[in-house]
């Protein structure tokens, strides 16, 4: 890691010089915003990209500008996967493994945010069952397509703060439900799972890691009204540090560079079960607001071993490293 990149580094600036020639990568959620940016990138240094997307026809559409700028052997191959629906997944994943083709990277990019309460197709929370349940049995279900010397990526957000996990009521059926903390809970399950996915797999060599983009305006905001939205914004600034710059909105290939850095640039052993912000291994911070660093209890490795055996149970399925 020689050269140093920040809030502002995008996609372009953190490849510049990475050949990706040969590499076989998946990204989820690549209909919209960073998935689609994140493709872009990679396909444009010569990766292979398997892109992944609940509606295929908004995919197809969403990425011409993939295929359009790809480099000498990249490439973009979409296919059909919905988070929201086990069904699906396990589809997906069956038809990835009867292809046999191993993988360098895994970007689990796709997921929904702040939504009305909800349940996805086999009964969970939404936004835990999209964001977390689905990616895990995905992930879990091809881990072994997984070269040595490969990464998994798992998008996590600032939004881990507003919310632990609640391993007693991951649906919510005790709890008021609050769009938010539904969110936080989904986001920290994400942080934690790149955590055991990690310790798992790195003794062959797979490393795992955490990332937050950013606050960026795609389309994962949909369902927050502009009141919302400033109240989030307002409470970002409050928490801020005095001598900290104000609050800006990330541009799309700024909000995809941490990815793209942690998959492909970072160095491995530095990001394996870690969290990562603005192109930098983040700092543990228990300190309330939503800008800078990572709770204690996101990283915590038997929180995470629970969420495991927990999210395990809930999906009727055992992982073991392979």
């Amino acid at each position: 890691m020689n050269n140093v990149f920040g809030a502002t580094s995008t996609t372009d600036q953190v490849l510049q010089g990475v050949n990706l020639s040969g590499k076989r990568i998946l990204v989820t959620g690549v209909s919209a915003g960073l998935g689609v940016e994140t493709a872009r990138a990679l396909v444009s240094h010569g990766a292979e990209v398997v892109g992944a997307a609940r509606d295929l026809s908004k995919a197809q559409n969403a990425t011409d500008q993939v295929r359009a700028q790809a480099a000498a052997g990249g490439s973009l191959r979409l296919v059909q996967l919905d988070l929201a629906s086990l069904a699906s997944v396990r589809g997906c994943a069956d038809g990835l493994l009867a292809e046999g083709k191993p993988f360098d990277l895994i970007i689990a990019n796709a997921g929904v945010m702040a939504c009305p309460k909800g349940t996805t197709a086999d009964g969970f929370e939404t936004q835990f069952g999209t964001n977390h349940l689905g990616h895990f049995v995905l992930v879990n279900r091809i881990a072994s397509l997984l070269k040595s010397g490969a990464r998994l990526v798992i998008l996590s957000s600032a939004g881990h703060r507003f919310a632990d996990v609640d391993l007693e009521d991951p649906n919510f059926a005790h709890t008021p439900y609050t769009e938010f903390v539904a969110y936080g809970r989904s986001k920290t399950a994400n942080a934690l799972f790149a955590v055991e996915f990690d310790r798992r797999h790195k003794a062959r060599g797979v490393r795992a890691t955490a990332v937050h983009p950013g606050a960026i305006a795609t389309e994962l905001g949909r369902y927050m009204t502009a009141e919302v939205r400033a109240k989030l914004i307002a409470d970002i600034g409050a928490t801020m540090p005095k001598d900290a710059p104000p609050f800006s909105w990330k541009s799309i290939p700024q909000g995809a560079a941490t990815s793209v850095w942690a998959a492909c640039v970072a160095d491995a052993e530095a990001v394996g079960g870690r969290y990562c912000e603005d192109c930098h291994v983040a700092g543990i911070s228990s300190t309330p607001g939503l800008r800078g660093g990572v709770q204690p209890y996101a990283l915590d490795p038997q929180h995470a071993l629970a969420l495991w055996q927990t999210s395990e149970q809930l999906v009727g399925e055992r992982f073991s490293a392979n």
